[in-house]
């Protein structure tokens, strides 16, 4: 990275408030491998319902459960569901937009309509469908995840891909005998390698929200697991005793997915240079 994008990128401030809110999340989720102030599935039922205290930051559950502990723990569940399905569907759904790109013709046609068909359902819908037919737990939650992410880099990698492929550059690769899988590598992966990773971050929001919604609804993480959208539905009905029950992971809900949305629109302002040079 050159000396003006690292002064692009400090004095962006989308990218250096999305980098906070992230570094945020992931550093708990990072210590919740090694330290947590309490047991994250500890009963203690003496100590329910405890509002926030200098021995519960957060408080207790209905369960007398330390939250924030269940916090650091939601975070590191969060984060391993989303980045693991966007990172599977970026995979897939890039390299078949990428081909589509490439040969174009019936087939390209054919993958452009099952997106088309794959967007016309809401994605949470779509993913509460296929949770629905795959089963509840983590890895059907990654599945359905990623299953709706695939379409959303298919039409990206292939509309961005296209531009590439008609410029002089890949031209004069093919009169020199290049196939196109070495073209897409060589030239077309590079050129758009950076909006697939902005559309990567804010996937991964979308992906959060998703998991927490699959889990409220009680078919995503299962227990012992814990999930942020468990943790909402748990919270309803303790609403009127205590409140920061639901407060503390909607909060931290909000600000993951604030901040992977800031970090992904800093990064393509820091990266697409037709941003830049209109500044």
């Amino acid at each position: 990275m050159t000396s003006t994008t690292l002064t692009m990128a400090r004095r962006n401030p989308s990218l250096v408030i999305g980098c906070v809110l992230v570094a945020i999340v992931v550093g708990m989720a990072v210590v919740s491998f090694f330290w947590t102030p309490y047991p994250p599935t500890q009963m203690a039922m003496m100590s329910r319902l405890q509002g926030p205290s200098l021995s519960h930051v957060m408080g207790t559950d209905q369960f007398g459960r330390d939250v924030l502990s269940q916090i650091m723990v939601g975070a590191q569940n969060a984060l391993m569901v989303a980045v693991l399905a966007v990172l599977i569907g970026a995979v897939i759904g890039s390299a078949l937009g990428l081909a589509a790109a490439a040969v174009r013709g019936w087939l390209e046609e054919l993958f452009m309509r099952i997106c088309d068909f794959a967007y016309a359902f809401p994605a949470v819908l779509l993913a509460i469908v296929i949770s629905a037919l795959v089963g509840v737990g983590a890895t059907p939650t990654i599945l359905a995840i990623a299953i709706f992410t695939i379409p959303v880099f298919g039409r990206l990698a292939r509309g961005a891909a296209i531009e590439v492929w008609s410029r002089a550059f890949v031209a004069a690769a093919r009169t020199n005998g290049r196939g196109a899988f070495h073209i897409s590598l060589r030239h077309i992966v590079p050129n758009i390698g950076g909006l697939l990773i902005v559309q990567v971050s804010t996937q991964i929001a979308l992906a959060i929200i998703v998991e927490a919604g699959l889990s409220y609804l009680g078919i995503g993480l299962q227990p012992p697991a814990i999930s942020w959208g468990k943790m909402l539905a748990d919270a309803q009905t303790n609403m009127s005793l205590s409140p920061t029950l639901a407060i503390f992971p909607g909060l931290m809900i909000a600000l993951a997915v604030l901040g992977f949305n800031l970090l992904g629109d800093g990064v393509r302002d820091v990266l697409d240079p037709r941003l830049r040079r209109s500044r």
